[in-house]
């Protein structure tokens, strides 16, 4: 098979798996709010009651368990890329879904964690967006403003699936060295979800540090109740 045409071949498969793994973290792996905020408040410590909470926490607290959970999501991705690399180029196309499925969660996970619930549409489509945001596509806020959501995370998906799948397919060029590859696919995933998650931390962090500012905005502008004497 010629380069060129391997090259074509090797990036629509590589493309499928990344949609296919972030299509199955949207439907069916999603973060449980309920039992993520149980974990916020025993394993990090944060005296919250609901997500709302955390506006009024220091947000280097919450920048502190951002990056705890983006280690946890390079820990995991480093293991499994490691396991499934000793395939080589057999299993780079489930290693991708399993990390697309990986990464997803930890953005998700980065979501609750700066008070964005994912209860609207409009909250599920910032997810999105930061997910775009992380795999370097611009998502304009015209299309977003045009899109139902049931249609705007399907075409978002494809995009992150053809920009991450061009990236995927230069840098895991190693892989397809069986043996060899298993130390490379465990450093590859590392960082693969290092930079996905950190570029997703920055984009929630913005959007929590507006969110916080239109939230004292909104208490100064309320009516003081007059003393009593």
């Amino acid at each position: 098979m010629p380069e060129a045409e391997k090259q074509s071949w090797l990036r629509r498969r590589v493309e499928g798996a990344i949609r296919g793994g972030l299509t199955r973290a949207y439907e069916t792996v999603r973060v449980d709010p309920a039992r993520f905020l149980m974990h916020l408040r025993a394993a990090h410590g944060l005296p919250i009651a609901s997500f709302q909470g955390v506006y009024t926490l220091e947000v280097e607290k919450l920048d502190d368990v951002a990056d705890s959970l983006i280690r946890s999501g390079m820990k995991l991705a480093a293991v499994e890329g490691a396991g499934l690399g000793l395939g080589g180029f057999i299993t780079i196309v489930p290693d991708l879904g399993i990390l697309s499925a990986i990464t997803m969660r930890t953005i998700q996970k980065l979501s609750l964690t700066y008070g964005f619930e994912l209860n609207t549409d409009e909250e599920i489509a910032e997810l999105w967006v930061a997910a775009a945001s992380a795999a370097g596509v611009d998502i304009s806020r015209e299309l977003l403003e045009k899109e139902v959501i049931n249609r705007f995370v399907p075409r978002v998906i494809q995009r992150i699936a053809v920009k991450a799948g061009a990236e995927v397919v230069e840098k895991w060029a190693g892989r397809l060295i069986p043996i060899t590859s298993s130390a490379i696919g465990c450093a590859l995933n590392y960082y693969f979800v290092r930079a996905w998650g950190g570029r997703a931390r920055a984009h929630f962090r913005a959007k929590h540090m507006e969110r916080r500012r239109a939230i004292v905005t909104e208490q100064a502008r309320l009516p003081t109740s007059p003393s009593t004497t």
